[in-house]
């Protein structure tokens, strides 16, 4: 990309800003691209064996300020290998990945990330909560609501609520309940000109004010969204100021309960990415409603200990086909629930014998069976949802089909190959993981009967059911390579 692309009145811009330094930035755009993955600690870690083989596929090498972290070689295409479809990384742009790690989000907390989609960031909040505590990821537009429930389905996230709401209903909903919120701006994209010509085309002083309003209108809601004592992080991938360090400092000023704590920038002229900001800030803790949730997440966990035992049957997820939105309503076919967990037992007995649902309650949607997460102080429940527009109420369990339960997509993606009954595993460059990929029929092996898992490098990549030495493919068919 040359400069003479860049308009001018967004150079004036980057010159004002940046003085010494604006030649060497508006020079980066003649540099490729950078390109990033994340590793998703709910399914590996970079300890685990299969970093050597990532590492001699993509040539990787860390990003600094993410510990999962990496940066790619364009020509390796990691998204095109079967590690991507058993959802051990996400694909994101390295500096992106800042918000988050800035965030530092805590196992067992309550967290909103309220404009989440496609999903980098609620993914990597994911991977820190590691499956302990509530996650609600909002996107307020239906179509790219959609991918982030696809996303959060790949890499096996079970402690998830998908919400398409807009702000006002949210907080409205839930004043004061989350830990923790993420907010990355919508913004005027100044920062994905290098990977995004179409950016160039929408930019103008004008979209940059209309952005800035409408972040002003998006931070009022976190105000109300979040406890006291609390930690919001606010980031954009843009560059300007009245987005950025204007908006923080006009928020503080209307709401004195804030302060900063830091703002920190990636510039591509300095660091290898396309450029991000992030801003850190805390709600001042009222001690009484403090000591009041530690009290309650400390019940809770021990809730959880004798729910957990009590529930030592099997448990399972899963997700056949993406779920549309709908919207919530009370008691939504809760009266024949006594039967479907019925069902649901005696699959995971035969199919998932080690696997175990955490805290939370079943929630029937049409013919689809949930497993609702619960936050610490069990404040939120199915009521909290009625009404509401939901993608993804929880981990998708499967479906109920006339007396028989049907294993979801998710479930499978959200289990381990030790926990199930059977599993075949391939080698991920072995001709029957595309094959099933495909969604073709493949040969079982011998004893396999009924639902198992097929895998590559003993990751899940969905479900077959075994019978007369052939195992169906139900992978879903969306998801199918062609």
């Amino acid at each position: 990309m040359q400069q003479q692309q860049l308009p001018i009145a967004y150079i004036k811009q980057m010159r004002s800003m940046l003085v010494d330094e604006a030649d060497l930035f508006l020079k980066s755009y003649e540099a490729p691209r950078t390109f990033g993955l994340r590793i998703n600690p709910l399914k590996m870690s970079i300890q685990s064996p299969e970093m050597d083989t990532l590492h001699e596929l993509f040539h990787l090498e860390p990003v600094p300020w993410c510990g999962t972290g990496f940066y790619y070689e364009e020509s390796t295409r990691p998204g095109k290998h079967p590690y991507h479809a058993a959802g051990l990384y996400y694909i994101q742009e390295p500096s992106a990945m800042s918000a988050v790690e800035f965030l530092d989000p805590q196992p067992g907390e309550t967290i909103l990330d309220l404009a989440a989609a496609p999903g980098g960031k609620t993914t990597q909040i994911a991977g820190r909560m590691q499956g302990q505590g509530l996650l609600i990821a909002n996107e307020i537009h239906p179509s790219r609501a959609k991918i982030l429930s696809e996303n959060v389905e790949r890499l096996g996230i079970v402690n998830a609520v998908v919400t398409n709401a807009a702000p006002d209903e949210l907080s409205r909903r839930f004043p004061a309940f989350f830990d923790r919120i993420m907010l990355d701006a919508p913004c005027s994209g100044e920062g994905m000109f290098r990977k995004d010509p179409g950016a160039i085309e929408e930019w103008s002083e004008q979209h940059v004010a209309m952005c800035a309003a409408r972040q002003v209108d998006i931070l009022e809601h976190t105000a109300i969204l979040l406890k006291p004592g609390g930690r919001l992080t606010y980031s954009t991938c843009t560059f300007n100021r009245a987005e950025n360090e204007e908006a923080m400092e006009a928020f503080v000023r209307s709401h004195p309960e804030f302060h900063i704590e830091r703002m920190e920038r990636i510039w591509p002229h300095l660091e290898k990415g396309e450029g991000h900001f992030v801003a850190v800030l805390r709600k001042t803790a009222d001690r009484s409603e403090e000591q009041a949730d530690s009290n309650a997440a400390r019940a809770s966990h021990a809730e959880i200990r004798l729910a957990e035992v009590s529930m030592s049957e099997p448990a399972v997820r899963g997700g056949s086909r993406q779920p549309r939105g709908r919207t919530a309503g009370r008691g939504t076919a809760q009266a024949g629930l006594s039967a479907d967990l019925a069902l649901l037992r005696a699959f995971a007995a035969d199919a998932l014998p080690g696997f175990a649902l955490g805290p939370g309650e079943p929630l029937r949607f049409g013919d689809a069976l949930y497993w609702l997460p619960r936050d610490a102080g069990s404040r939120f429940g199915a009521d909290a949802l009625h009404g509401m527009r939901v993608l993804r109420p929880g981990l998708h369990l499967g479906m109920l089909r006339k007396n028989r339960f049907e294993p979801a997509h998710a479930l499978a993606l959200a289990a381990s190959a030790q926990q199930a009954a059977w599993v075949q595993a391939y080698r991920p460059e072995a001709p029957e993981v595309a094959a099933f990929l495909r969604g073709e029929t493949l040969p079982a092996q011998p004893g396999a009967s009924g639902w198992g898992l097929v895998a590559a490098d003993g990751h899940p990549l969905g479900w077959g059911k075994a019978s007369g030495g052939q195992i169906k493919n139900h992978l879903p068919k969306g998801l199918r390579w062609f």
